[in-house]
């Protein structure tokens, strides 16, 4: 028994540790971003020897938002000379297929390729579909739900004259970000993410993250590497690592800014999170190894993408520890009333640790200017909850998934801005 107590304070310490390290982490982002010179992306790169760019749209019964992503790009400064549009309809059986048809009728450059045979479906078997018909040196990837501003293609197309840059990306932000609790959670959440941790490891030369929508890639580099892979639901995830690991690098560009909508419901939200989790553990299960050892990274590129290599698998490590908190009482370790508050402040200080609202969600909104936002600031520390939970059952989902080989399946996020949509068709009538 007493080595079983052993173990169990060990596992704490360790959780405390991992705490720790994440909070320096944090911390050293957010300093980074407030006081230290801040690098640009290829912004300034604007002439005529732009590359040629395909624009890649999955999409599954989008019928309620395509029509918003499609004018947002046709309304873009690129080059049209320069410029396809590939709208994936993956089976969809709403109106999709018909939109996107009249929109080819009207202009040629846009492309759409109809999914509509027996087989595998999803972003990533869409992806690699498309990449055999596009004529673009440059993919660039939207969801359907997004909008991109006008000068977006052009930022993220002139990082590719480096021939060293793999693939970049631009920022999110949501657009119904005061509908609801949860949207503005997640409006800060973005700004956190975007404004702060990644703005910060392009400024510290670590590993920014290509985020999947709103990037872009070279053809030539997944051509080579066999495109993306079906059995990873975490696509974007997969590929950064890829990219690292063979040595090019991922621009971030704060500047470049889309448009998205976010999640209105706490269960989508739930079952939007799980399945990041679950590719994201997949890539964890999949590049260990050949990231650790890769010779094309620098140490402290290790560190940094070995830490965003494990984000959500913390979740369930703490998730274990709160466990362990109450086995150490039941074995005399540990009073009740310390065991109750050591449950508290670990959720408290994870809010303000590892999920980082204090140092990098405030800083970011401060710097953005919704300052008024930073009154829910506290409500995440509930929240931190519901998101070790959906987190960590996306955890356990990407262990059976390397043990049994099962097949995994992409599932579209809800969508709730059909407002616009139904609008546009009243006029049209």
């Amino acid at each position: 028994m007493e080595v079983v107590i052993k173990i169990l304070q060990g596992y704490f310490i360790f959780t405390i540790v991992l705490m720790v390290i994440y909070t320096i982490r944090h911390f050293i982002f957010t300093y980074n971003r407030l006081f230290c010179k801040q690098r640009v992306s290829y912004r300034d790169i604007y002439d005529s020897d732009l590359p040629r760019v395909t624009i890649m749209i999955p999409m599954h019964n989008e019928e309620s938002v395509v029509k918003n992503v499609i004018t947002s790009l046709l309304e873009s400064d690129y080059d049209k000379d320069k410029f396809e549009i590939i709208p994936i309809n993956d089976h969809s059986d709403d109106k999709t297929a018909e939109i996107v048809d009249e929109y080819h009728r009207k202009y040629p450059f846009i492309k759409p390729l109809h999914r509509l045979e027996e087989g595998e479906r999803g972003k990533t078997v869409g992806l690699n579909d498309a990449l055999k018909v596009a004529t673009g040196e440059v993919i660039i990837v939207f969801d359907a739900d997004y909008r991109p501003s006008k000068n977006l293609i052009k930022k993220l197309a002139s990082a590719f004259k480096d021939p060293k840059v793999g693939a970049v990306m631009g920022r999110v932000i949501p657009i119904n970000a005061r509908r609801n609790l949860l949207t503005v959670l997640l409006n800060l959440e973005r700004s956190g993410g975007y404004q702060i941790d990644q703005q910060a490891r392009y400024n510290l030369k670590l590993l920014p993250q290509y985020g999947g929508t709103v990037g872009g890639f070279r053809k030539s580099i997944m051509l080579a590497t066999g495109g993306f892979d079906s059995k990873v639901l975490a696509e974007d995830t997969e590929l950064t690592y890829r990219l690292y690991s063979e040595g090019w690098t991922v621009v971030y560009d704060n500047s470049a800014e889309c448009y998205e909508e976010s999640p209105e419901t706490w269960d989508v939200r739930g079952r939007q999170i799980r399945r990041w989790s679950r590719g994201h553990n997949e890539v964890l299960f999949k590049y260990f190894f050949r990231f650790l050892f890769s010779k094309n990274i620098s140490f402290k590129g290790k560190i940094d993408g070995m830490l965003l290599l494990f984000i959500y698998a913390v979740p369930f490590v703490l998730g274990l520890a709160q466990i362990d908190c109450l086995l150490l009482f039941f074995l005399g370790e540990i009073n009740i009333f310390t065991g109750w508050i050591v449950i508290i402040l670990l959720g408290m200080y994870n809010t303000w640790g590892n999920f980082a609202p204090f140092f990098e969600i405030g800083i970011a909104a401060f710097i953005d200017g919704i300052e008024d936002e930073i009154l829910a600031l506290p409500q995440l520390c509930f929240s931190f909850f519901f998101y070790m939970w959906y987190i960590s059952l996306g955890f356990i989902d990407a262990i059976i998934d390397r043990f049994t080989h099962r097949n995994v399946k992409w599932a579209k996020t809800v969508r709730f801005n059909k407002e616009e949509t139904e609008s546009e068709e009243s006029k049209s009538n």
